[in-house]
């Protein structure tokens, strides 16, 4: 069967501005980003007389908004733009719209108003991705810098409350009277989009580190090597690495112990940096005085086996779905690193514990290695159906269902029902 077209749509709760998007989440391709686009559908009558915008947010949060006691701010907005998108500020007989927008403007009919952010590294200058139909109305072509960070949270603790440590991305859309004027929650309607990375077609090369230790009355030293198969794994892969250890010293290894950590590193505010273990292998394995060992072996990172860990990093989840790992951070060049949120790095750690008569030592060794999401395989649009099948997001879909009540905390966060559903023509 052919792909349908799924439209992401919410209301506010006075039926007066929904919102229709074809796509929750935006590609980050280092060099450029996808355009974020959609559809406006107002109800002039309820309106009554207000004017209708539209923003896209970037949202950098850090701590629970009620701690916010002591005049520290806990949110910071790293991006903002607002337009108003009704009554329209531009010619509608010179309109510009997306293919996707096309076939909602047709079968939302004439109260349906797009919408268009553009992601890209020009600063002052309007590219719009567009083609001419024949009914009137507008659309807005929105410069926003390249260089922010992607979605990315930090998964709090069983116990903890409030939104967590996270980098995120929302569209609003809201009528009231003027932009600076007074948003009223019934007015409002919010929907969180995400901007992601996918692994680049290039592999680099299989990564590989290697030492010698000397030890003190030990002639000879012990030398290890670790090797991983390929430099870029994808979520849910085996990684395999390759030890090989020439113990030509007089110390006995009675263990090795190899682990995948994550990176976390929160450059906005503080740089600091949270190593988790994701995965381990406690193979018990020895290597006495004299001997080698070669050996490979599995480890598997999964946020399965990590969900009740805090502060491991996730990719931006959006409410009601799962996630996974976070993804490794890509950084375009020249771009400051202070500015991205949170950093993810992966690593194998390789640690030998190395017995005597003065105790315990050890020896460790760091590869690091990526770990993403292959690119998934784009449709054909020939392959497209004309179809076009309304995901709704109502409060009643999301009972029972965790994170569910982080979707009550978003204002006007909730579908208006079907009294503006598409009519069918």
């Amino acid at each position: 069967m052919s792909p349908k077209n799924v439209i992401f749509k919410k209301t506010c709760k006075d039926k007066s501005v929904g919102v229709f998007m074809g796509k929750r989440d935006f590609v980050d391709r280092v060099d450029s980003v996808d355009p974020v686009d959609g559809v406006v559908l107002i109800d002039p009558e309820a309106l009554a007389g207000r004017k209708v915008f539209v923003t896209l947010s970037c949202i950098f949060r850090y701590g629970r908004d009620d701690m916010d006691v002591i005049g520290i701010a806990f949110r910071r907005e790293l991006y903002l733009s607002t337009r108003q998108v009704y009554p329209p500020l531009q010619d509608r007989d010179k309109a510009v719209h997306t293919k996707v927008q096309a076939k909602l403007l047709r079968k939302l009919g004439n109260n349906a108003y797009p919408f268009f952010f553009e992601v890209t590294g020009a600063a002052n200058q309007s590219r719009p991705y567009c083609r001419a139909r024949r009914k009137p109305e507008i659309c807005f072509s929105f410069q926003f810098p390249d260089n922010l960070p992607c979605s990315v949270a930090l998964q709090p603790g069983p116990h903890d409350v409030g939104k967590q440590c996270a980098v995120e991305f929302e569209i609003k859309a809201f009528s009231a009277e003027s932009q600076d004027a007074k948003v009223r929650k019934r007015s409002t309607v919010k929907l969180m989009i995400r901007k992601v990375q996918y692994a680049p077609d290039m592999q680099g090369a299989p990564p590989s580190v290697e030492t010698t230790k000397d030890f003190v009355m030990s002639d000879k030293p012990l030398h290890v090597k670790v090797a991983l198969d390929k430099q870029l794994y994808y979520h849910g892969e085996t990684i395999h690495a390759h030890v090989n250890i020439t113990n030509n010293s007089n110390k006995n290894i009675k263990n090795v112990v190899l682990s995948v950590d994550q990176v976390a590193t929160v450059v906005l505010y503080s740089n600091d940096s949270y190593v988790k273990c994701v995965d381990i292998e406690d193979s018990g394995d020895s290597v006495s005085a004299g001997a080698t060992l070669q050996k490979v072996y599995k480890l598997l990172p999964l946020l399965a086996n990590n969900r009740e860990r805090r502060g491991i990093a996730l990719d931006g989840k959006l409410k009601h779905e799962d996630t996974n790992l976070a993804s490794s951070s890509i950084v375009k060049e020249g771009v400051l690193k202070e500015v991205l949120g949170i950093m993810v790095s992966y690593k194998v750690m390789v640690k030998l514990i190395i017995g005597g008569m003065m105790g315990s030592s050890e020896v460790g060794l760091e590869v690091p290695f990526t770990l993403m999401h292959p690119k998934p395989e784009a449709v054909k649009e020939s392959e497209m159906e004309d179809e076009l099948v309304f995901q709704e997001f109502k409060r009643s879909y999301l009972k029972g269902i965790m994170g569910a009540g982080e979707d009550d905390d978003e204002e006007g966060n909730v579908s208006g029902g079907d009294d503006m559903a598409p009519k069918e023509k």
